[in-house]
């Protein structure tokens, strides 16, 4: 009975300090991947105590059929794994501009249009945080768009290499 007891104060210890990892208070750097077509976004976390922060991401597009860009904002939940890993998830949307050149074949009419996107999107990942100030995440970022350019179910996979301060 009494190594019962103590199994779980220290199970219950080891669970409340492995929880008290406190993440870093601002993290700013870049999000690489493609998944909608945006390719790299300029990402800045915000902790907001304890194991949550913010993200906001900047990303953009320019090409041949269209010009982009767009910002998301994602509240995140942060859970130490072992050691300097963390696995999150979140929430959030963003909203987004575009200009595109409809003399390309797949676009219906001749007449260059753009216009205003909405999206929501859900976020799930793992970092690694360095004894340096240096964050390295892989995270999958599922979103849904409300607009003719951005309309549809999309997975965006990234790299996101930041700087802690």
């Amino acid at each position: 009975m009494k190594k019962l007891i103590l199994f779980s104060v220290l199970a219950i210890g080891f669970a409340v300090s492995g929880y008290s990892q406190e993440i870093a208070k601002n993290a700013l750097g870049l999000r690489l991947g493609d998944g909608d077509g945006f390719g790299a976004e300029i990402s800045y976390q915000r902790g907001i105590g304890g194991n949550n922060r913010l993200e906001f991401d900047l990303g953009w597009r320019d090409s041949k059929k269209y010009d982009a860009f767009r910002i998301t904002g994602l509240y995140q939940w942060v859970f130490p794994i072992e050691g300097d890993f963390n696995w999150y998830v979140g929430a959030g949307g963003g909203l987004g501009a575009y200009d595109r050149d409809d003399d390309f074949d797949d676009f219906d009419d001749d007449d260059d249009d753009g216009g205003a996107y909405g999206f929501v999107a859900g976020d799930i990942g793992i970092e690694y945080n360095f004894n340096i100030p240096l964050l390295l995440s892989l995270d999958f970022r599922p979103e849904v768009g409300f607009n003719d350019f951005d309309d549809d179910f999309d997975f965006d996979i990234a790299l996101g290499i930041r700087y802690q301060f």
